[in-house]
């Protein structure tokens, strides 16, 4: 586990200069490169220009861009000073972002030329320092918005420039930062549809990152590369922070990880270290490996015959390590469940996986395992210093509410002290909304989320995640959404329509013949559901739903969109 004087984004920044100063840091996949040195310099010269502008320690700083090398340059340079970094998810619409930037009150915003249309309308007293993050230019937004957004646009080179300004900051004193001292406002977009600022402390986001250094194995001879938003905890602690820490090389994707862009990468890059959602993984298993061994009849078959799936699943991953990189020796898997059926596949096929469990309140891991003690369907032990329990368990399942405790969990969210006091307890606990419950060896399974749980007429707890993992084992399957309407228990299916094309021949059908097919499918998918179910989980009826779910970020459905 890695040592640091204070836990603070200081100190990460420190440890990494004087260890790796001319390792690279952070890279694009077309070979723009910035060194440790040089991320430090870059740092400290855009830290210097936002004191020039008139920030200070305490002040809120907003990240609205795409995931590269000049998001961490930003973040670093907005908490090394001082500043709380205010990071906005890309996927936000205008008016969600214009209201984080009003809530938070940020003070100067870096802002991607491809996002800047997102608030070029925006107004504020407060918000008065415009930095296009791409090349580190001012942006003078007193222009007309027009002409700017054209600008920005065209890529003139005719802004000023930070780093060719020369500027000089004598007798400008360094703030001294603690590890109490606020380092950002996140603000999730969750299942729900409430966005809630979580306040982070330099500890809280240190301290996991040093806590998940202690049981997996990382260091300066891994590369990462890095496919998730930085602007969600996960991937701002696990795939920057610790890897930084660490002296790890990070290669960031310019554009969304679709099989296009990802595939050339991963032969270019040939990551060590991938962090990933279910989402990501679920989809490589249902539209690549299950449709190759589904192909042929005979391999089909003997793929439902336990020895023999073992066998062709060893097969499928070691092709699946190669279309990786060759080099993977690390695939940690969070954010949301991770299908059952991709696990077995996952585990029988020996490809590295590790899965972790958290949430933006905790900064974000709070329990995990490396690639060598997953235990199937559990998301593991708690990591050091952090407790783990559960409230109101069940006499008879042992499943409760889980609550967590440690150095991770979040201040509180940003002006809602009564909400604040809704999740966290005087003694520390906070309570996430999960349900779960602990086995024997500490490892924690859950459940679902305590405000998806429906209530059967019996009075049982109905899960609405376990019978989404049967109904999405279906090869014809990619996502599903279960609900109650009028006390009765409904689906919605997205289907692989790419499959159904291919396994039911849908080209040589008409329209009529296409929707019998589809219509006889849900009918035969809510038989099979429906005999692996508890008799008070049975499935009422089964809707086709067109298009994909909308998502969060971190790829979980909206659940709230569609209730």
């Amino acid at each position: 586990m890695v040592n640091l004087k204070k836990l603070t984004l200081v100190e990460v920044l420190k440890k990494a200069i004087y260890d790796y100063p001319d390792k690279t840091a952070l890279s694009t996949i077309d070979g723009y490169e910035i060194t440790y040195t040089e991320l430090n310099n870059k740092v400290q010269q855009i830290s210097g220009f936002l004191k020039k502008e008139g920030i200070v320690s305490g002040d809120k700083v907003a990240i609205l861009s795409e995931n590269s090398p000049h998001w961490g340059v930003a973040y670093f340079a907005i908490t090394t000073m001082g500043a709380v970094a205010v990071p906005i998810m890309t996927e936000f619409q205008s008016a969600d972002i214009q209201h984080i930037l009003r809530h938070s009150e940020s003070k100067a915003i870096f802002v991607s030329a491809k996002l800047y249309e997102k608030i070029k309308e925006f107004n504020s007293d407060i918000l008065g320092t415009y930095i296009l993050i791409d090349d580190f230019s001012i942006i003078p937004h007193s222009e007309s918005n027009d002409l700017i957004s054209r600008t920005i646009k065209e890529r003139k080179k005719d802004f000023t420039k930070i780093f060719d300004a020369a500027l000089k900051f004598v007798g400008i004193k360094n703030e001294i930062v603690e590890e109490n001292d606020l380092a950002a406002i996140v603000y999730t977009s969750g299942t729900t549809g409430h966005s809630k600022g979580v306040m982070l402390t330099h500890k809280n986001l240190v301290y996991d990152a040093v806590a998940t250094t202690g049981f997996i194995d990382i260091n300066s001879n891994d590369t990462m590369l890095s496919q998730l938003p930085l602007a969600h905890t996960m991937e701002c602690t696990l795939g920057l922070i610790m890897p930084i820490m660490v002296g790890v090389s990070i290669y960031y994707l310019d554009r969304p990880p679709t099989a296009s862009v990802l595939l050339p990468a991963l032969k270019k890059v040939r990551p060590t270290i991938i962090v990933s959602v279910p989402l990501i993984i679920e989809k490589i298993y249902k539209m690549k490996i299950l449709p190759e061994i589904n192909k042929k009849k005979v391999s089909r078959s003997l793929y439902k015959i336990p020895l023999f799936r073992k066998k062709i699943n060893k097969v499928a991953g070691k092709k699946l390590l190669q279309t990786f990189g060759g080099n993977l020796r690390l695939f940690p898997i969070g954010g949301a469940a991770l299908a059952p059926d991709v696990e077995k596949f996952l585990h029988e096929a020996k490809f590295p996986y590790a899965v972790g469990y958290g949430l933006t309140e905790t900064s974000p891991l709070v329990t995990g395992t490396d690639n060598f003690n997953v235990k199937l369907g559990a998301a593991g032990t708690a990591l050091i210093g952090m407790e783990v329990k559960i409230v109101d368990a069940d006499k008879t399942t042992g499943e409760g509410e889980v609550f967590i405790k440690g150095p991770n969990v979040m201040k509180g969210y940003y002006k809602d002290p009564e909400k604040t006091k809704e999740v966290l307890t005087k003694d520390g606990w906070f309570k996430s909304g999960d349900l779960g419950y602990l086995d024997k060896d500490g490892y924690l399974f859950l459940k679902g989320r305590s405000k998806n749980v429906i209530i059967g007429s019996n009075g049982k707890n109905i899960y609405p995640e376990e019978i989404e993992s049967v109904i999405n084992e279906n090869e014809y399957v990619l996502e599903s959404l279960v609900y109650n309407t009028e006390g009765k228990l409904v689906a919605r299916v997205h289907l692989n329509y790419d499959a159904l094309d291919e396994g039911m021949n849908f080209k040589n059908k008409d329209e009529q013949e296409v929707r019998k097919s589809i219509r006889d499918l849900l009918d035969d998918l809510i038989k099979n559901v429906n005999s692996r179910v508890s008799t008070f989980s049975k499935l009422n009826k089964i809707i086709e739903q067109p298009e994909p779910f909308e998502k969060t970020p971190t790829k979980k459905i909206k659940r709230y969109l569609y209730i």
